[in-house]
């Protein structure tokens, strides 16, 4: 089982990356931070005659990480209600790779298992939510499975671990994978 720590966040050491370093305390597994790549946005051609091409930017590299591993952790503190611009980048790439003749995107995705770390300063157990109702989407839409997800509480940095229920349920997780 390998696992892939994929952060949004724009902010070394944040509540965000905190959390899931609990999760993953003393595990093996790659993390990539998404604000240090070179991911451009995508521009949709789904609709026409040439269809998407190839940009160049740091995206197939995270491909290949994608490929190579079997569990996802989905890191992002909550922006305006909604995940990271880095991440939502991320994501929108996706639908380039569901059209790309080298690769079957879905059938890949759909061997793989998602979870999700959210972190929020004000009310993350319900502010949150709508973001993890995308991400349900997301995985639905390719397949893939989406195990669970935590709310963590937390603006200035560090504050995540007070939040007991957070932490608590981020080294159940890191149990789960141990095993």
């Amino acid at each position: 089982m390998k696992i892939l720590n994929i952060l949004g966040s724009s902010r070394k050491e944040g509540n965000s990356e905190i959390l899931s370093e609990q999760a993953l305390s003393d595990l093996q597994y790659k993390k990539v931070c998404l604000a240090e790549k070179n991911i451009k946005p995508v521009v949709d051609k789904r609709h026409s005659k040439e269809g998407y091409s190839i940009v160049l930017d740091d995206y197939e590299e995270l491909l290949t990480d994608l490929f190579n591993h079997d569990i996802y952790i989905f890191t992002t503190p909550l922006y305006w209600y909604g995940m990271t611009g880095p991440m939502k980048n991320f994501f929108d790439r996706w639908s380039q790779y569901l059209r790309d003749e080298r690769f079957d995107f879905k059938a890949e995705m759909s061997k793989k298992k998602a979870y999700v770390i959210v972190t929020a300063g004000a009310n993350p157990k319900i502010e949150a939510l709508p973001l993890i109702q995308q991400f349900e989407y997301i995985f639905k839409f390719v397949n893939m499975e989406f195990v669970d997800y935590i709310l963590g509480q937390g603006n200035l940095p560090g504050d995540v671990r007070v939040d007991k229920a957070a932490m608590s349920k981020a080294l159940l997780w890191n149990q789960t994978f141990s095993s």
